[in-house]
């Protein structure tokens, strides 16, 4: 049985529940990168792949289809704020959350490149992504946490 601790919601530790979200967010994420990339390229006549999203060489600025995959990037991010919005819902929880889908793309690219990424590129488009999801997400949380919660479910009574 649940038990309240003075706020307005449970205060249970639920592993299942965070590994649910985790996994939700990586699969969303992913998702979502994956078709801005292919709508982003679409639109410019470029061929997208595996690559655009891990390999880290392809962040860069000098030319067109660098500067395309450092925009999915960042929109990307203000998608994830919205996703953190709807699946966490917590303030508090958003920087763990954006630092958790940061660190598993870390340990993914390491994987896929077979080498630690040493491009400043590359870490300052994360760190970025990081504060920008992370900001946002928080923003968006803390207003809905703002909200005025109803005392009465009833009609209005005259006193």
């Amino acid at each position: 049985m649940k038990k309240l601790t003075g706020s307005f919601r449970f205060n249970q530790w639920d592993p299942w529940l965070l590994i649910a979200q985790i996994v939700s967010l990586q699969t969303i994420l992913y998702t979502t990168l994956g078709v801005v990339l292919t709508v982003l390229g679409g639109l410019v006549g470029d061929t997208r792949s595996l690559d655009h999203i891990f390999e880290y060489h392809e962040i860069h600025v000098r030319d067109y289809s660098g500067k395309l995959v450092i925009a999915a990037f960042v929109l990307n991010s203000l998608i994830g704020s919205l996703v953190l919005w709807k699946i966490v819902e917590r303030t508090k929880l958003c920087l763990d959350f954006s630092w958790t889908w940061h660190f598993v793309h870390l340990i993914i690219c390491w994987f896929y490149n077979g080498s630690f990424p040493t491009t400043f590129s590359w870490w300052a488009l994360n760190v970025a992504c990081l504060a920008l999801m992370c900001v946002c997400g928080e923003f968006l949380c803390l207003r809905s946490e703002l909200q005025a919660i109803p005392l009465s479910l009833g009609p209005k009574t005259d006193l």
